[in-house]
């Protein structure tokens, strides 16, 4: 399977992010990539817009588009975005398509954490969600989710074998290294390939952010399931696509059974 990650700097223009998105699945495709996965929140940054004012289906105009390149250039397109929730919330929605009945995941971890409330305008979602691409199935799981085990191993024991984890993850002191322990250690949790997609740091475009809203670090990553680093980029925005095995789940679990050793 070859799979792009696109590493940008959304804003809070949904339009100038689809060209965004244009972009990157042009790169991608190119270079010969089936998935191409973008960051969450790539449909407006967080500390932009108000979300329920920007928020729609799936299926709305923004995910529609998304879905007409996706066809267009023959990928899989994974990109967060935010649908309307009953509540007059939104959630935080990673966007699933190819063009035709695109499917959404719900975050269900909401980031109420380091001086930030995401669930005051975000309501958590509370379903798994994977997918089937060429006869592999691939989980999907966005940014606070990483700090909760559980999930990546729920989806491992439903099949997955690649796991999508795609992030605006806050900065901070040790927040990038964090990310980095987190990434590895769910990729062997579950041992699954692990596909972390974040946004780029704003800084490295000379965007100023303001307040504690999760931007963006970089270092997107994938991770194979022995916990190594197969391929990673920097802070900067950029296109990465890399070949996986997805065989190689077969042999780490053979060789590392923890999902058949469990006892709890």
């Amino acid at each position: 399977m070859r799979i792009g990650l696109c590493q940008i700097v959304s804003g809070a223009d949904p339009a100038k992010n689809l060209e965004l998105v244009r972009e990157g699945i042009r790169l991608a495709a190119d270079q010969g990539a089936e998935l191409v996965v973008f960051p969450e929140a790539t449909m407006a940054c967080f500390g932009g817009p108000k979300l329920a004012e920007i928020a729609e289906p799936v299926d709305g105009p923004w995910g529609t588009a998304v879905g007409t390149l996706a066809k267009e250039a023959g990928v899989l397109v994974v990109a967060g975005m935010f649908t309307p929730a009953p509540d007059g919330r939104v959630y935080n929605t990673l966007l699933v398509t190819g063009g035709d009945d695109p499917v959404g995941y719900n975050k269900i971890h909401l980031f109420d954490a380091f001086g930030f409330t995401e669930s005051k305008t975000v309501a958590p979602g509370d379903d798994l969600v994977a997918i089937e691409i060429g006869g592999v199935t691939v989980g999907m799981t966005t940014c606070y989710d990483v700090r909760f085990p559980e999930l990546y191993r729920a989806l491992a024991d439903n099949g997955a074998s690649v796991i999508i984890t795609a992030a605006s993850w806050g900065a901070g002191e040790g927040k990038r290294e964090q990310w980095e322990l987190l990434t590895r250690a769910r990729a062997l949790d579950s041992t699954t390939w692990l596909v972390a997609c974040g946004q780029a740091d704003p800084a490295t475009t000379g965007v100023e952010t303001t307040g504690n809203a999760p931007t963006g670090v970089g270092y997107s990553a994938v991770i194979d399931p022995f916990g190594n680093v197969h391929a990673g980029l920097g802070a900067e925005p950029e296109v990465l696509v890399v070949s996986i095995d997805p065989f190689m789940v077969e042999q780490a679990r053979e060789a590392i059974p923890v999902l058949e050793n469990r006892r709890l």
